[in-house]
């Protein structure tokens, strides 16, 4: 039998983690990636992103699911926003409906697990694994959408991503704070909601329609189906489909997964399918970079835990050994996301990259 030596045959070595020579984020998760584990996995995350976010060429696209607004995790996507660090958001209509409700300066409170899920019901508290949402905050934003709706034209076609242009211009001149759609909408960067009416906002805008016909007249069922305005979720998918063409080069920031995740990797079969059933000449696109904070494992067999390397198959990836970089940190994000991003931050700012 022949034993090898690591340094001989070329292995990355490990070291210590060593707290007292790690003076910051950036230096702590450099650290972590000489580690195991899910230490390793988030300091490669730091190493992706950074690049990532560095490469001139790359166009970003962030994905975003769960509830991470209500968790207080709205800020980090302004802050990505703010820095270039993401081009194109796709999103759930939850995550922006609630950010909405912190954008307009409503809060959201601590659950107390000694409180009765009934009656939280019967007191209009909508309760998020361990934070309430009033059922006050959620009428409020809807006075809010409703101005932008009074913006429109009846029999206009709208879609996901002009929806949320709407309301961020709307946002952008009625406050200062720091919202993900008003900072998104400063800084051109298009939101996509897929699976818009599954979300607070849909229902919202259904609202509006049933109201305007109600006040025409109508009975309820009547009500139900005469659309004021018209949803036409194929023109999300053309937008999106048009600024990925444009793309020299492709990264996937993700956060969860799901509807968002899916609808923004399917873009390269969807290019695929194009080109094999119609003929027309198309770009060979695929992701380069990708980071991905979930706790879903693979084993579970859903979207959300499903594997880079797996996406490879689809050819929704550049294989790692063609130049593809990936990072996949099975963490919950609300634990993972901050130090992260502190990190590159921090990394980013020492190099003068970006």
């Amino acid at each position: 039998m022949d034993f090898h030596d690591g340094a001989q045959d070329g292995l990355a070595p490990l070291a210590p983690l060593d707290v007292n020579t790690a003076g910051d984020f950036d230096e702590m998760l450099a650290a972590l990636g000489r580690t195991a584990f899910g230490g390793r996995t988030l300091g490669e995350a730091a190493e992706v992103l950074t690049e990532m976010v560095s490469d001139p060429e790359c166009t970003i696209v962030g994905t975003f699911s769960g509830a991470m607004t209500v968790a207080k995790m709205g800020l980090l996507i302004c802050e990505m926003i703010d820095r270039g660090w993401l081009d194109i958001i796709i999103s759930t209509g939850a995550l922006m409906a609630h950010g909405l409700i912190e954008a307009v300066g409503q809060v959201h409170y601590k659950y107390d697990p000694g409180q009765n899920d009934t009656e939280l019901y019967r007191m209009g508290y909508n309760r998020v694994y361990d934070t309430l949402e009033m059922e006050r905050n959620l009428d409020y934003a809807e006075k809010v959408f409703k101005a932008v709706v009074g913006r429109w034209t009846p029999g206009e076609t709208l879609w996901s991503e002009k929806i949320c242009a709407d309301l961020g211009r709307y946002l952008a001149e009625t406050t200062d704070q720091s919202g993900i759609l008003r900072n998104a909408h400063q800084k051109g960067v298009p939101v996509y909601i897929p699976a818009f009416t599954d979300s607070e906002l849909g229902l919202d805008l259904a609202n509006a329609m049933v109201e305007a016909n109600v006040a025409r007249g109508q009975g309820i069922e009547a009500a139900l189906g005469t659309m004021v305005y018209h949803f036409n979720p194929f023109l999300d998918l053309a937008s999106y489909a048009r600024k990925i063409l444009g793309a020299k080069k492709l990264g996937i920031f993700t956060i969860g997964g799901g509807v968002p995740r899916n609808w923004a990797q399917q873009v390269g079969p969807f290019f695929d399918i194009l080109q094999s059933r119609t003929g027309v000449e198309l770009p060979f696109v695929r992701f380069t970079y990708g980071v991905r904070l979930c706790p879903e494992p693979a084993h579970w067999g859903g979207l959300s835990g499903c594997t880079y390397h797996e996406g490879v198959s689809w050819g929704k990836f550049v294989p790692p050994e063609e130049g593809g970089r990936f990072a996949e940190v099975l963490c919950d994000a609300t634990i993972a996301w901050p130090v992260l991003l502190k990190a590159v931050i921090q990394r980013v700012e020492k190099r003068g990259a970006v």
